[in-house]
């Protein structure tokens, strides 16, 4: 892995050159092994909180590992390109469009001790802005070599909030085209219901039943593209105690090998069906 500009990582995307690289801000990771029609992203997986925010904020660092996404990019890093966050959404997120990506409160209790400066803005604004850069380069790149393209975008969500039974993988398919990629999404529940996991945790999956896919990732990819399919894709936290800060490695270990095979030959069919 290398450290690049956002300059530099765009050029080498335009020219097809395989890389790995952390942005120079070491705000987000991109990997690209193969140019290939399906990518992985994984938003909240990062947890780095800048220096000179910590003073001033009200959540401590257990509050905001507890709403960010541990270990979803290593469910997918085996694939060939993954862009992942590495500095936590409590800083800004990106899966919010950026006149909302900075948090006032955060899940009902306020963030900061005194308004953020104009320029503290602005310095996460930035990385915002970086990462959307990057993306609309990728998917611009997928979209011209191969047509079509589809993006896993890995999340997670802490199930031991919830008052009912709720399932293991969600999917959020309210802000794609289900006309069109009905089958798609079909196929990719049906696929996360089978992951083998340990220790007698059971796989269930459903559509829009936790969370409907409302994410700035997905809707900028599919406001921007005609093209692409991204499928948010939640899995709940059975891969750690959310309420300790316990991680599972074994299970996260069993979720990426399972997805290893299973994601590429969901991407392989997605391909041969919508490439002309």
């Amino acid at each position: 892995m290398v450290k690049l500009s956002v300059e530099d990582i765009i050029a080498k995307i335009k020219n097809e050159e395989t890389f790995e690289a952390v942005s120079e801000d070491y705000s987000f990771t991109i990997k690209i092994e193969e140019y290939v029609y399906y990518a992985c992203g994984a938003v909240h997986n990062g947890h780095q909180f800048r220096q000179e925010l910590w003073d001033n904020c009200l959540h401590t660092e257990y509050e905001r590992w507890f709403e960010e996404d541990p270990e979803t990019k290593e469910m997918v890093k085996s694939h060939p390109i993954v862009i992942a966050g590495c500095d936590s959404r409590f800083e800004y997120d990106l899966n919010r469009a950026p006149e909302t990506a900075i948090y006032e409160d955060a899940w009902g209790k306020k963030l900061w001790k005194q308004p953020l400066p104009i320029e503290m803005h602005e310095k996460s604004l930035q990385k915002h802005a970086n990462f959307y850069k990057v993306v609309h380069a990728l998917i611009s790149k997928l979209e011209e070599k191969f047509g079509v393209c589809i993006v896993y975008d890995m999340h997670s969500y802490n199930w031991k909030r919830w008052t009912r039974e709720v399932p293991t993988w969600n999917l959020g398919t309210s802000n794609v085209d289900n006309q069109r990629f009905g089958e798609e999404i079909e196929s990719w529940r049906a696929i996360l219901e089978k992951t083998p996991l340990p220790n007698g945790i059971k796989s269930t999956s459903k559509i829009n039943d936790t969370f409907q896919g409302n994410g700035y990732f997905l809707k900028y990819i599919t406001q921007n593209f005609n093209n692409t399919l991204v499928l948010a894709t939640e899995i709940a936290k059975v891969y750690c105690d959310e309420l300790k800060q316990i991680m599972y490695p074994e299970v996260v270990t069993a979720v990426e090998k399972y997805l290893k095979l299973e994601l590429k030959k969901h991407a392989n069919t997605f391909y041969a069906k919508h490439k002309s």
